[in-house]
Protein backbone atom coordinates (compact mmCIF):
# COMPACT_ATOMS: atom_id res chain seq x y z
CA UNK A 1 0.00 0.00 0.00
CA UNK A 2 1.28 3.54 -0.88
CA UNK A 3 1.01 6.33 1.25
CA UNK A 4 0.66 9.54 -1.03
CA UNK A 5 2.10 12.61 0.51
CA UNK A 6 -0.40 15.36 1.04
CA UNK A 7 -0.01 19.21 1.69
CA UNK A 8 -0.86 19.46 5.06
CA UNK A 9 -0.09 22.76 6.01
CA UNK A 10 -1.81 24.58 2.96
CA UNK A 11 -4.83 22.23 3.37
CA UNK A 12 -4.99 23.35 7.36
CA UNK A 13 -4.56 26.71 6.80
CA UNK A 14 -7.02 26.97 3.48
CA UNK A 15 -10.21 25.11 5.82
CA UNK A 16 -9.69 27.23 9.15
CA UNK A 17 -9.52 30.63 6.54
CA UNK A 18 -12.65 28.99 4.65
CA UNK A 19 -14.27 29.10 8.07
CA UNK A 20 -13.55 32.23 9.34
CA UNK A 21 -14.81 33.54 6.20
CA UNK A 22 -18.10 31.60 5.93
CA UNK A 23 -18.39 33.23 9.69
CA UNK A 24 -18.27 36.21 8.16
CA UNK A 25 -20.56 36.13 5.52
CA UNK A 26 -22.33 34.66 8.35
CA UNK A 27 -22.43 38.16 10.51
CA UNK A 28 -22.57 40.21 7.54
CA UNK A 29 -26.00 38.18 6.64
CA UNK A 30 -27.34 38.38 10.11
CA UNK A 31 -26.29 42.31 10.35
CA UNK A 32 -28.10 42.75 6.61
CA UNK A 33 -30.97 41.14 7.97
CA UNK A 34 -31.00 43.34 11.43
CA UNK A 35 -30.61 46.87 8.85
CA UNK A 36 -33.32 45.46 7.06
CA UNK A 37 -35.80 45.89 9.63
CA UNK A 38 -34.08 49.01 11.02
CA UNK A 39 -33.74 51.01 8.52
CA UNK A 40 -36.77 49.99 6.42
CA UNK A 41 -39.17 53.01 5.78
CA UNK A 42 -42.60 53.51 7.04
CA UNK A 43 -45.08 50.94 5.53
CA UNK A 44 -48.88 50.99 4.36
CA UNK A 45 -50.39 49.43 7.51
CA UNK A 46 -50.51 52.61 9.82
CA UNK A 47 -47.57 55.34 11.29
CA UNK A 48 -45.38 53.63 13.26
CA UNK A 49 -45.23 50.51 11.14
CA UNK A 50 -42.16 49.62 9.83
CA UNK A 51 -42.40 47.45 6.27
CA UNK A 52 -40.15 44.82 6.62
CA UNK A 53 -37.24 44.01 3.64
CA UNK A 54 -37.07 47.49 2.73
CA UNK A 55 -33.98 49.46 3.66
CA UNK A 56 -31.40 49.31 1.14
CA UNK A 57 -28.33 49.23 3.51
CA UNK A 58 -29.82 45.93 4.75
CA UNK A 59 -30.33 44.44 1.23
CA UNK A 60 -26.49 45.60 0.84
CA UNK A 61 -25.25 43.97 3.98
CA UNK A 62 -27.23 40.70 2.89
CA UNK A 63 -25.93 40.11 -0.31
CA UNK A 64 -22.59 40.71 0.98
CA UNK A 65 -22.94 38.22 3.89
CA UNK A 66 -24.34 35.52 1.01
CA UNK A 67 -21.44 36.37 -1.34
CA UNK A 68 -19.52 35.93 1.82
CA UNK A 69 -21.05 32.29 2.59
CA UNK A 70 -20.53 31.07 -0.83
CA UNK A 71 -17.17 32.24 -1.02
CA UNK A 72 -16.81 30.27 2.41
CA UNK A 73 -17.84 27.29 1.14
CA UNK A 74 -15.76 27.45 -2.09
CA UNK A 75 -12.44 27.64 -0.47
CA UNK A 76 -13.61 24.85 2.19
CA UNK A 77 -14.51 22.68 -0.62
CA UNK A 78 -11.43 23.66 -2.62
CA UNK A 79 -8.87 22.66 0.78
CA UNK A 80 -11.11 19.30 0.84
CA UNK A 81 -10.01 18.91 -2.48
CA UNK A 82 -6.32 19.71 -2.23
CA UNK A 83 -6.12 17.47 0.20
CA UNK A 84 -7.93 14.86 -1.66
CA UNK A 85 -6.35 15.01 -4.76
CA UNK A 86 -2.94 16.49 -4.34
CA UNK A 87 -1.69 15.90 -7.70
CA UNK A 88 -3.66 18.46 -8.27
CA UNK A 89 -2.67 21.01 -5.85
CA UNK A 90 -2.47 24.03 -8.29
CA UNK A 91 -5.63 24.21 -9.46
CA UNK A 92 -6.87 23.92 -5.83
CA UNK A 93 -4.77 26.34 -4.54
CA UNK A 94 -5.50 29.09 -7.49
CA UNK A 95 -9.31 28.57 -6.41
CA UNK A 96 -8.34 29.08 -2.49
CA UNK A 97 -6.42 32.17 -3.32
CA UNK A 98 -8.85 34.16 -5.47
CA UNK A 99 -11.95 33.17 -3.87
CA UNK A 100 -10.03 34.50 -0.15
CA UNK A 101 -8.96 37.62 -2.05
CA UNK A 102 -13.16 38.08 -3.27
CA UNK A 103 -14.09 37.24 0.24
CA UNK A 104 -12.93 41.28 0.77
CA UNK A 105 -15.94 41.93 -0.97
CA UNK A 106 -18.38 39.27 1.06
CA UNK A 107 -17.31 38.57 4.24
CA UNK A 108 -16.79 41.20 7.02
CA UNK A 109 -13.29 42.42 5.48
CA UNK A 110 -12.17 38.72 4.29
CA UNK A 111 -13.88 36.64 7.32
CA UNK A 112 -12.73 39.45 9.84
CA UNK A 113 -9.12 39.70 7.96
CA UNK A 114 -8.18 36.10 9.51
CA UNK A 115 -9.46 34.17 6.73
CA UNK A 116 -8.27 36.41 3.89
CA UNK A 117 -4.65 36.13 5.32
CA UNK A 118 -5.04 32.60 6.14
CA UNK A 119 -6.54 31.71 2.72
CA UNK A 120 -3.79 33.48 1.16
CA UNK A 121 -1.19 31.77 2.47
CA UNK A 122 -2.69 28.97 2.58
CA UNK A 123 -3.16 28.94 -1.25
CA UNK A 124 0.49 30.22 -2.10
CA UNK A 125 1.44 27.40 -0.19
CA UNK A 126 -0.98 24.87 -1.83
CA UNK A 127 0.38 26.42 -5.24
CA UNK A 128 4.18 25.99 -4.32
CA UNK A 129 4.02 22.74 -2.83
CA UNK A 130 6.43 20.04 -4.54
CA UNK A 131 6.06 16.24 -3.29
CA UNK A 132 9.74 15.12 -1.82
CA UNK A 133 8.43 11.80 -3.10
CA UNK A 134 6.57 8.84 -3.00
CA UNK A 135 6.50 6.42 0.14
CA UNK A 136 6.46 2.67 0.09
Amino acid sequence: MTNVERPTAAFVLSLIGGIFILLGGGMMSMLGYGFRGMMSSYGRWGYGMMRPGSGMMGLAFGIMGILGLVFGVIVIISAIMLNSKPQEHTTWGTLIVIFSVLSIVGSAMGGFGIGLILGLIGGVLAITWKPTGTKN
